[in-house]
């Protein structure tokens, strides 16, 4: 009896492995596609194609195309936030050297091979525009990049940190449709140039020894 009951776990991980792998492969697939190629131009038989599963694996797995969409866009949303703000906060410094380093990262993944622009800017275009669902997870895959750039905004003790964040989205969103059309990293240079004039000027402090020598003067 015991044997048989751990033969069956086995089994069951066995076959939990099995489905992990093919939504993994699945997943990449798509990805890959709807980038390249566009949701619309993008069958079913070609994803089951490139990941090596079975039409009906897709369909236990996701349900439908429109599923399968909705989870590439998650994914790649949370991936694509977690570098960005990775790239951006990496190496720390002030707020407005974190901000200043948006389009440089920007001009990196501009430049990679499988830069096809942003996904959740092609799914909305290439759909109808009365459909929500993609609009949807577009605008909260926006909002937490927003809600980044602000929070830094407001470190850096600009008036209105709501209206920056907005300014530089709507820079970044440009670019990358910059990018996606010509073909051209350095469009990131360009719209670093404009985010400068956008930001304050640098604040420039008073070295240590000036300082303590200040405060020695008063006490005197």
């Amino acid at each position: 009896m015991g044997k048989s009951v751990s033969r069956k776990k086995v089994a069951a991980a066995h076959a939990a492995g099995d489905e992990e792998s093919a939504r993994g492969r699945l997943l990449s697939a798509a990805t890959h596609l709807f980038c390249k190629n566009g949701i619309n131009a993008t069958g079913i038989d070609a994803i089951i194609d490139e990941a090596g599963t079975a039409k009906t694996t897709l369909y236990k797995l996701f349900g439908s195309k429109t599923n399968l969409v909705h989870a590439v866009l998650e994914s790649e949303g949370k991936q694509w936030r977690e570098w960005f703000i990775g790239a951006i906060e990496a190496g720390g410094g002030d707020p407005q050297t974190k901000l200043a380093r948006i389009f440089p990262a920007l001009k990196i993944w501009f430049g990679e091979e499988r830069f096809y622009g942003c996904p959740f800017i092609n799914a909305v275009a290439e759909h109808d525009k009365d459909q929500k669902q993609f609009r949807n997870i577009a605008l909260r895959h926006k909002k937490v990049v927003l809600a980044h750039i602000e929070k830094l905004a407001g470190e850096m003790g600009a008036a209105e940190p709501e209206v920056l964040a907005h300014q530089l989205a709507l820079l970044i969103d440009g670019a990358i449709v910059a990018a996606m059309v010509s073909g051209d990293p350095g469009v990131a240079d360009t719209a670093g140039l404009a985010a400068c004039s956008l930001l304050p000027p640098a604040k420039t402090r008073k070295p240590k020894r000036a300082a303590a020598a200040s405060a020695q003067l008063m006490a005197v």
